[in-house]
């Protein structure tokens, strides 16, 4: 084989590596997502209440804003 075959065998290569790469990570992404939900109102109540406090709405929504705006 010649070199330029070579080459573009390489570049090839990692053209699908990246691909397969990208929809792989993806996929995963998704499912650790489906498994593990990111944190709502309820886990929130939760923390607060294992903490020994009573927490009221404004506590819970100035908490998920909080979050939010973290991202």
């Amino acid at each position: 084989m010649e070199v330029w075959s070579w080459i573009l065998l390489i570049v090839l290569a990692l053209i699908g590596g990246l691909v397969a790469g990208f929809f792989g990570s993806r996929w995963l992404f998704k499912r650790e997502l489906a498994k593990n939900p990111p944190i709502n109102e309820n886990m929130i109540r939760a923390m607060f209440l294992s903490m020994g406090r009573k927490p009221s709405e404004a506590q819970i929504r100035a908490v998920m804003n909080n979050m939010k705006n973290s991202q």
